[in-house]
């Protein structure tokens, strides 16, 4: 597709953040606005490389909110967008070790339940019961939530780039943001390996590339990119059909169905902040033997593939929405890995910010760059 000369409003992104801003924006009869996306295909990036859960189980009012808006709108994708995303509610099952885990998932479950969400807390035994197949002897307590699960990231993301572009939007791959010119304070051109367009508004989508873009309109973006990785197994059918999404939370070491076998994934503590996104094979080892000693049948499964992604961090790992000093540049990003969870209802925010002029659909006015200077850090909890 060729480059547009003008547009009103350019989206930096072609993951779930900016396709859904794509879309909402259209459907709210903003024809000339235009995502770019530097990859060859969309969603490619960091949504493409995440484990596609999304859950409900959240310890900050911000982020249930968030997902009681996002979730619902993932349920009825097919019927608003037309496109099936595969969303499997096989639920959350967080387990917590230590005692100080398991005081924190005790508030969690009080607030989410005050929230109306319908978050069980366990017991460790009820835990163990509950997984009889994994050695959870030192399990303290659990929380479990049965609507929270897995979609596929890939559906999502072109659901959106199909319905925007039946709206009249314009979505563009190849098409790598080399720089952003700004003149008097304002937002003037977006400019591109394939030429530059005119605008005076631009939405910084770019997940955990958001702040090198940033940097090209001057500004600070405290956003960290940092590598997460994970393995899918052959067939274990041993598994059964109602294995949920499983969080060792004091090891950041999660299971999950994928096909007939498992998807296995572990945060490195030791990760050191970077845009590689080749598999670290020293710490899938690791990673391995640390699932084996959880779930010892893993020992009999062979490995199918493995891939590593980027989580985009921030100070206190919550989004910023909205406004940046520079008038016309606006961003969304920063989600700290529960991003594509969130993508959904963070795009139609950012269509109301820019269209309204403030956030309808969850206040998110507390989220905003701002906060970072101005010391007002909301940290979560709950973050793998």
């Amino acid at each position: 597709m060729e480059l547009p000369k003008t547009a009103d409003i350019v989206i930096i992104g072609g993951g779930v953040m900016g396709t859904s801003a794509l879309y909402h924006l259209a459907s709210r009869g903003t024809k000339n606005v235009v995502l770019l996306e530097k990859e060859e295909f969309f969603g490619t990036g960091a949504t493409g490389r995440c484990a596609g859960g999304v859950r409900y189980q959240f310890s900050t009012e911000i982020n249930v909110r968030l997902s009681l808006e996002s979730l619902p709108m993932i349920e009825r994708f097919k019927d608003e967008i037309g496109q099936n995303v595969n969303y499997r509610q096989c639920g959350y099952l967080l387990v917590a070790t230590n005692e100080k885990d398991k005081a924190a998932f005790e508030h969690n479950v009080k607030l989410q339940n005050r929230l109306g969400v319908q978050t069980q807390l366990l017991s460790g035994d009820e835990v163990r019961a509950r997984m009889p197949q994994m050695k959870f002897a030192d399990a303290l307590a659990g929380t479990f939530n049965q609507k929270d699960g897995l979609v596929d990231p890939n559906s999502v993301v072109m659901g959106y780039i199909s319905a925007a572009q039946k709206l009249g939007a314009k979505a563009i791959p190849s098409a790598e943001v080399m720089g952003i010119r700004v003149s008097g304070g304002k937002v003037e051109e977006v400019e591109t390996a394939a030429g530059s367009i005119k605008t005076r508004a631009v939405i910084n989508a770019a997940g955990p590339w958001a702040g090198v873009v940033g940097q090209m309109a001057g500004v600070h973006i405290p956003i960290t990119p940092v590598r997460r990785q994970m393995f899918t197994t052959t067939a274990m059918p041993e598994i059964p059909a109602d294995f949920p999404f499983v969080i060792d939370f004091a090891q950041s070491l999660y299971f999950h169905r994928e096909g007939d076998g498992l998807l296995v994934g572990m945060s490195n503590p030791n990760e050191k902040p970077g845009f590689d996104q080749n598999v670290d094979e020293d710490f899938e080892l690791t990673n391995m033997e640390a699932a084996a000693a959880r779930l010892p049948m893993l020992e009999r499964a062979g490995r199918v593939s493995h891939w590593a992604g980027l989580y985009e961090v921030t100070p206190d790992a919550h989004p910023i929405f909205g406004k940046t000093p520079v008038d016309g540049f606006t961003v969304v990003a920063g989600f700290s890995g529960h991003g594509f969870m969130h993508g959904p209802v963070a795009g139609k925010l950012m269509t109301e910010f820019i269209l309204d002029g403030t956030f309808k659909t969850v206040d998110v006015s507390a989220l905003d760059l701002a906060r970072f200077e101005e010391d007002r850090l909301i940290q979560e909890y709950n973050v793998v």
